[in-house]
């Protein structure tokens, strides 16, 4: 398709004049009554208003164009691609699976040069229509295997960057980095050959303990996740460090108010010891991303908490002298022994906060039951606490 076609005033104008419209009404509306493809217009209102919170910077820009596929589901959100830009810097990076190109943009930024490289055709003219928008001087489109544009590469980059594509044939989600396309594993040996770093960006499923086990000279891996929900795992390696270290894993939750972090290494993990307590003052859950780490013995013993049980993941203490702890923090308030009776007059109006860890039933089941449902500002906690299951009143401190 020939972009030019879209950039002009009118189609522009169009698009930002209906941005709040319902898209289907609009090819109605407006058909036949347009000097330009209303139906691309109506598609790139339709993007605009999926992508508005995910990448407010581009959504925001009127001169750039989004794609109608699942590239725009797997395209990095701006506050994740904002993060990796920050982690590494040089003269030349390359990223090989370039798609709606948020990530290349982004980690550009610290790079006097940047290659997207893309097979499919109608998402690599998307790329040079909007690189062009944003600055033409740094990005080059490369149309094509990105694999055997790399092999024929004389030079070396100083960052290899890499999202592999995680859909199978059937559109089935995959996770594992062996099953994703290109298969950076197999590949590994050319890709270091071409590089001083290679960052992958993978599945926030990812089983982290198999994939360095696959690939046993990652450095660096990050939990990140945004708001605690988890959103991608990074896996890095540098020519210039060693190996000798235990991989540092760190676990970062990005956020308005500010992000938090916690690092461990799984040696520390299997290391750490929790004692197992009864339920005290605070009950502490940890963010999503150390969760998803793995790190239950870790967070604990670095914080002095007692844990509930050793499979609920819940963790207790009678005060925190770390004000910034890395999870949620909730005041216990009491300790529910009749839930069918004192529920019933606990919450008139049905609402309180659902929390099911280790528990005889899910968050949906237990309001199911009790005929609850989630708002307010108390939360209702289940959870097993030593061999009983146990209902806890609490709210958010």
């Amino acid at each position: 398709m020939d972009l030019s076609q879209f950039d002009t005033e009118s189609f522009r104008q169009f698009v930002q004049d209906h941005l709040l419209e319902d898209p289907a009404h609009l090819l109605l509306k407006y058909a036949g009554k347009t000097d330009f493809d209303l139906k691309f217009a109506v598609q790139q209102i339709q993007a605009r208003q999926k992508a508005k919170h995910k990448i407010p910077t581009w959504t925001n820009n009127p001169k750039l164009l989004f794609p109608i596929s699942i590239s725009m589901e797997q395209a990095s959100s701006e506050e994740t691609a904002q993060f990796k830009s920050n982690l590494l810097s040089g003269q030349s990076m390359i990223d090989l699976t370039g798609g709606l190109g948020v990530d290349t943009y982004f980690l550009s930024k610290n790079f006097q040069k940047a290659i997207y490289c893309e097979r499919q055709e109608a998402l690599a003219s998307l790329a040079a229509h909007n690189f062009s928008q944003l600055d033409k001087k740094k990005f080059e489109i490369v149309h094509g295997d990105s694999l055997t544009f790399l092999e024929n590469q004389p030079d070396k980059f100083d960052l290899i960057y890499l999202d592999p594509a995680r859909r199978g044939e059937n559109n089935q989600k995959l996770y594992k980095l062996t099953d994703c396309e290109p298969n950076v594993v197999s590949n590994w040996s050319l890709l270091k050959s071409k590089t001083a770093s290679i960052l992958i960006k993978a599945s926030p499923m990812l089983d982290i303990k198999q994939a360095i086990t696959e690939i046993s000279e990652i450095q660096q891996v990050w939990i990140v996740s945004v708001k605690n929900e988890v959103k991608e795992v990074l896996l890095l390696w540098e020519k210039s460090k060693t190996q000798s270290k235990p991989i540092q894993i760190s676990c970062i939750d990005l956020h308005p108010l500010g992000n938090k972090e916690f690092n461990f290494t799984h040696e520390e993990e299997n290391l750490s010891q929790n004692e197992i307590g009864d339920i005290e003052a605070l009950i502490i859950e940890p963010m999503a991303s150390i969760m998803k780490a793995g790190a239950f013995k870790t967070f604990g013993s670095q914080f002095s908490l007692k844990k509930l049980h050793a499979n609920s993941h819940l963790y207790t203490t009678q005060h925190l002298s770390e004000k910034s702890i890395p999870g949620k923090v909730f005041k216990v308030l009491k300790s529910i022994e009749s839930p069918k009776k004192e529920l019933k007059n606990m919450f008139l109006d049905g609402k309180v906060n659902v929390i099911t860890r280790n528990y005889l039933l899910s968050a949906d089941e237990l309001k199911k039951k009790y005929k609850l449902r989630d708002g307010g500002d108390q939360f209702l906690i289940g959870t097993k606490v030593g061999e009983k299951y146990r209902l806890i009143l609490t709210e958010l401190l």
